[in-house]
């Protein structure tokens, strides 16, 4: 991921504006992958900021290092939308955005006058992506969910877990899978507004259809046909690590020659012949038995040792890694995964890097995550109040 002027027209997304009311996890990355591709975003923060802001044990110089993050290449501004005041300046700006991105409860966006059929009246081209827990209608509609709600409900705790004793991913995973389901969403809104004339639309994105979809789609080959009573079940054996002498391993010899070639690294040639795993088919059968032969040989080496013996042999193997060896291995290096830069005020900064890597209008970091605030001036100067109105709209405590 480049660094880039923060007024240089980069990215396949150079010239859209996104106004973006989201907080927290899942409409703050999908607007900053936005962001990360050349759109201008502009969030729009209470005056107290989102609450991301306020998480996290690392704070440097007004930002968290969660918030940090999640909301580079945008610019922060405070406006109060319990406010008349404030929600006809929302208005004001929205009439000239490409894009306008909220994940609030269903209701909460009309209450504060930023609902789509009424910015639609004035922007009929909008691209409106709401992102919430369950959709708009529906028995839970109107429930309040986080993350860890969405991964109860999918069905996907005993199976990464057991019956007996789900387990839940330790990160927020469901927000992030509607986030990047969001993104891509609002470019195929505005593909299509492209192709159909510059007419707008409403995309609805809820969080419990984006996690399934990412989530259960391998897991639901029982159910492919109908009517089926087969549940999907974890493969225990098949999702497991092993111990080494100084750590753990991970991978699957799934081919013949892939198997060939982990006997072979172990040492353990004879198994090639066994009548157990002479093919695909034999091998998933006595899956259990083959997993238990290769822990006791995994015991027996260095982690760095058996990987290099492993990829020698064109196996699909690797260590098992912290954060920190994830930073150092030398593909995260390479692709410059993580990446560091400076922020003006608070120095250093490491950043997870936007994924997708452009020939020809690449992703950039153009602009270090805002203060609180940062630019509420810069943008309603651009939307044409003067200094005096500004002043009038803090004096009124509509801004900060």
């Amino acid at each position: 991921m480049q660094t880039a002027n923060k007024n240089d027209q980069v990215g396949p997304c150079a010239g859209i504006k996104v106004l973006d009311f989201s907080s927290m996890v899942s409409g703050p990355l999908c607007s900053q992958n936005l962001g990360d591709l050349g759109a201008d975003v502009i969030k729009i923060e209470n005056l107290s900021g989102d609450t991301a802001r306020m998480l996290g044990s690392s704070h440097r110089e007004g930002l968290s290092g969660f918030f940090a993050q999640l909301n580079r290449n945008k610019r922060s501004v405070t406006i109060d939308l319990q406010t008349e005041q404030g929600q006809a300046l929302v208005q004001q700006l929205a009439r000239d955005v490409d894009v306008v991105v909220e994940n609030f409860r269903p209701g909460v966006a009309k209450r504060l006058g930023i609902d789509y059929e009424l910015l639609k009246e004035s922007n009929p081209g909008l691209i409106y992506v709401s992102i919430t827990g369950f959709g708009q209608e529906g028995p839970y509609a109107k429930l309040p969910t986080y993350d860890l709600v969405i991964q109860g409900l999918s069905g996907m705790m005993p199976i990464q877990g057991s019956e007996n004793d789900p387990q839940m991913f330790q990160t927020v995973l469901a927000d992030k899978c509607v986030a990047i389901t969001a993104a891509s969403a609002t470019l195929a809104a505005l593909l299509a507004r492209e192709r159909n004339g510059g007419k707008g639309q409403r995309v609805d994105v809820p969080m419990m259809d984006a996690y399934a979809q990412l989530m259960l789609t391998d897991l639901m080959t029982t159910q492919s046909f109908q009517p089926s009573s087969e549940l999907p079940a974890p493969n225990a054996d098949l999702y497991r690590s092993w111990q080494t002498k100084d750590g753990h391993v991970v991978g699957i010899a799934l081919e013949d020659h892939q198997f060939r070639g982990l006997c072979e690294s172990l040492e353990k040639e004879e198994w090639i012949d066994d009548e157990r795993f002479k093919g695909i088919g034999e091998r998933f059968s006595h899956l259990a038995e083959l997993y238990d032969l290769l822990g006791e040989e995994f015991a027996k080496w260095n982690t760095a040792d058996i990987i290099k013996c492993l990829r020698d042999k064109d196996v699909p193997f690797a260590p098992v890694n912290s954060v920190a060896d994830f930073i150092a291995d030398p593909q995260v290096v390479h692709n410059r995964i993580v990446f560091d830069d400076d922020d003006p005020q608070a120095g250093a900064a490491r950043y997870i890097a936007h994924p997708s890597h452009y020939s020809e209008t690449p992703a950039t970091l153009r602009r270090h995550p805002p203060r609180l605030g940062e630019h509420t001036e810069e943008v309603l100067r651009e939307a044409g109040l003067d200094a005096d109105q500004i002043a009038v709209l803090r004096e009124a405590k509509v801004l900060s």
